[in-house]
């Protein structure tokens, strides 16, 4: 079998066309996309999809594609989805000439993996359109350059698309990816849907269009450390987690850590999810403990674990704004409050409205966008509603950067203050990793062991921890709590169950940590303690990869945080300072058109010059989102900047000058 899949991995296109396949119905499949193609543009998209293939097989293909286009609202190519098994094998089964392509087709194949994509024949990772590929075609393409690149090439994708394989040198990234780079003026949200049925573009999400996806894992670390903070900035010092009430929603790619992290935060964890399959699959993977179809049911556990100060997550299988309502009526106490359905594509099956199912909503979608458009915003306002009187008896809600608030505002919801001009709800980032992690350079390292053996993974978390604990005792006392939640994490990670496909590993490290953690592993390699080399990458969602007015600087406060300079030059510094791939995508977390955000990969082979270039773009990497934040005057940052700046001499920023604010404020009295 896997000598068919090395010969399907070299072939590419096939040079015989594979019969045609029936939709397999027994996995999540992405909803039915807008009909909103002309029919001028639908003959231009079939001539797009067709200019993959042979002439002799257009007369097969431009019905079967049509019929696709007028179906599902997107050309799939279903019948060229490959027969092998879709999952991240040992680095050394990929016929490849380079290891380095080699890690990044591992990659590719991890985040298609049913395991771990949402809806994975439609190429689609997490979020309900975040996409490694346009097509089956784009994907064939790709891993048939990837087997037969040297070192000295460079595969450029547009959006999916392989443009091809470039001549460059052993130091350039072997691959650079762009997903929905658009020119501004056509960045609307039907530009995408318009766009992406075109096949000319796509929406990458964060990892998913960049190959560093790993799972619900990738979100697990980064929600358990929300959910700590949030319970620790709204309890007293003398109360404690056991047996406090944390409410939300989602349990598809991304929002399906919820559970797994308000368990390791020791919390009670309430999520609701519209979709039973994605619900049941949580479940069976172990990432939530109790399934509850019936509100009744699931408000007499929820009071039942809160007597008797359990840790336990439940996930309802319905819709949120019913459970919002009927602990408000059961004067179930939730301490803590937010969502994470995927409001950033609320039109497309991001967010399922109240007094529809789940397949009244996908039919709805399908007939009438327009009044499942209504339908949503009605019920973001009801939702909105029922927070705000929970919110009014003491609990602590914050958004967490799906586009929640921005969405409900704009369907009419009370989400403002009193003055009109800010949400009444601070974002998570605002409120907790803008100031305690984002500022001090603390972000989501993480990396993968391409043996794909569970031992090389427990000698990572050895070699993390080990690093860690010893970079703790000289930290600074600003970011101890910081270090000690991650050596914590790190300790307990093996037991919390969390590898989904790839044998892959988070934790949040500033650059020292990243460095020093990531020059063990090169060591390791080179000794041959691992049996493989090492991938090293991030979530988008860091220090410096991404601009995100409504998330990730959303504690900028001097006026630049609609700017997208940060990300741009972090994905073109970390290109030539040793990435072994980089890219780069409009939209990502809030939605198309709303941020701009860049990841890299890194491969470890144990090489000089692996440590050469992890030290070199892992710095710059770190260090260009503090340079920012400084700028912008966060206090926090500075500090950080500071301790960057003793550390190497040759870092020279442009410092910001603090003003007073009498200065400012006695200027505008004498004028007034």
């Amino acid at each position: 079998m896997e000598d068919t899949f090395k010969r399907e991995v070299a072939e590419g296109i096939p040079t015989v066309l594979p019969p045609k396949v029936e939709r397999d119905h027994t996995i999540s499949h992405a909803p039915r996309r807008k009909d909103i193609l002309t029919k001028s543009e639908e003959k231009l998209a079939l001539r797009n999809a067709l200019r993959y293939f042979p002439k002799q097989w257009h007369t097969v293909l431009a019905p079967e594609f049509l019929e696709e286009l007028r179906s599902y609202g997107r050309i799939y190519m279903y019948r060229f989805r490959p027969q092998y098994a879709m999952h991240a094998r040992p680095i050394d089964d990929y016929p490849a000439v380079s290891k380095q392509a080699a890690a990044i087709m591992l990659m590719i194949q991890n985040n298609l993996d049913p395991a771990v994509a949402q809806h994975p024949h439609e190429l689609i990772t997490y979020g309900g359109n975040g996409a490694v590929f346009q097509n089956w075609a784009q994907y064939r393409l790709t891993m048939q350059y990837l087997s037969q690149m040297t070192d000295e090439q460079t595969l450029h994708l547009y959006s999916g698309h392989p443009m091809g394989l470039f001549p460059s040198s052993q130091h350039a990234p072997r691959v650079v990816v762009t997903n929905g780079m658009m020119i501004p003026n056509y960045s609307k949200p039907d530009d995408w849907e318009r766009f992406n049925a075109l096949g000319v573009t796509q929406y990458g999400q964060m990892t998913a269009g960049s190959y560093m996806y790993i799972g619900p894992q990738g979100i697990v670390h980064g929600t358990t450390i929300t959910v700590m903070n949030a319970f620790r900035k709204h309890l007293t010092v003398d109360d404690t987690i056991q047996g406090k009430v944390f409410l939300t929603s989602g349990l598809g790619g991304m929002s399906g850590a919820q559970p797994k992290a308000g368990n390791i935060a020791g919390c009670i964890t309430v999520c609701a999810e519209i979709n039973p399959v994605a619900a049941r699959k949580r479940h069976e993977q172990g990432w939530v403990d109790r399934l509850v179809e019936n509100i009744d049911e699931l408000v007499e556990q929820v009071q039942l674990a809160m007597d008797q100060k359990e840790t336990i997550s439940f996930a309802y299988i319905g819709n949120i704004v019913e459970v919002w309502e009927a602990f408000d009526r059961k004067n179930i106490h939730i301490t803590v409050g937010s969502d994470q359905t995927s409001l950033h594509n609320p039109w497309s099956g991001g967010y399922y409205p109240m007094g529809l199912t789940f397949a009244e909503s996908n039919a709805l979608l399908a007939t009438n966008p327009d009044r499942f458009k209504r339908c949503v915003q009605e019920s973001l306002v009801r939702h909105v509603d029922a927070i705000n009187k929970h919110v009014a008896k003491g609990t602590y809600f914050f958004d967490y950067g799906n586009a929640f608030l921005l969405e409900s505002s704009r369907a009419g919801a009370a989400v403002w203050n009193d003055k009109k001009d800010q949400f009444r709800y601070p974002s998570y980032v605002q409120d907790i990793l803008g100031p305690m992690c984002f500022d001090y350079g603390f972000g989501p390292f993480r990396w993968v062991c391409t043996s794909g053996k569970t031992s090389d993974l427990q000698k990572s978390d050895e070699i993390a921890m080990t690093v860690l604990e010893k970079l703790r005792k000289e930290a600074p006392v600003e970011i101890q709590q910081q270090m000690q939640d991650n050596i914590q994490w790190i300790k307990e990670a093996g037991k919390n169950r969390l590898v989904v496909g790839s044998q892959a590993r988070i934790l949040y490290a500033d650059s020292n940590g990243r460095i020093a953690i990531a020059k063990a592993f090169n060591e390791a390699v080179k000794s041959g303690l691992f049996e493989a080399p090492i991938v090293l990458g991030r979530d988008h969602h860091d220090v410096s990869g991404t601009d995100s007015p409504y998330r990730e600087t959303s504690n900028i406060y001097d006026g630049s945080q609609f700017t997208a300079d940060m990300a741009i030059h972090n994905v073109i510094g970390d290109s030539f300072r040793g990435a072994t791939w980089v890219s780069i995508h409009n939209g990502g977390g809030v939605g198309w058109g709303e941020v701009i955000n860049g990841g890299f990969g890194l491969f470890l082979d144990g090489s000089a010059e692996a440590a050469f270039k992890l030290e070199k773009m892992l710095y710059f990497d770190v260090n260009n989102g503090i340079a920012r934040r400084a700028w912008a005057r966060n206090k926090e940052a500075n500090q950080a900047l500071d301790r960057a700046m003793e550390r190497n001499t040759t870092l020279q920023i442009t410092r910001a000058q603090l003003v007073d604010d009498d200065i400012i404020e006695q200027l505008f009295d004498l004028s007034e």
